[in-house]
């Protein structure tokens, strides 16, 4: 390791820097009850493109769940800087909808 630590770049990534995007599962109850939005995820992908730290900044507790089961098991193509990998952090919004609204 170096000194200071690795390298770590605060990006916001495209959705073609994902080649493997698994989808949230709309939970039920939150269906029957009406709930949607927005679940605001902040991450940190490590060198190899897997989701290495996942916090949830903000959302509806019925949808929590489903957005961090899912993007846990997202990837990405490595962030190449300088010819090397390095971990990013960025910012991620899973948007759950109801069908006809």
């Amino acid at each position: 390791m170096r000194p200071g630590g690795p390298k770590r770049i605060v990006s916001e990534l495209s959705e073609a820097q994902l080649i493997n995007r698994v989808e949230p599962v709309y939970p039920r109850i939150a269906v029957v009850s009406g709930v949607q939005g927005q679940v605001k995820l902040h991450a940190i992908i490590a060198r190899d493109g897997t989701i290495q730290s996942l916090n949830v900044m903000s959302g509806h507790p019925l949808l929590v769940r489903a957005a961090t089961d899912a993007v846990s098991q997202w990837r990405y193509r490595p962030y190449v800087l300088n010819g090397e990998a390095v971990e990013v952090e960025t910012f991620i919004t899973v948007n759950f909808r109801k069908e006809g609204r």
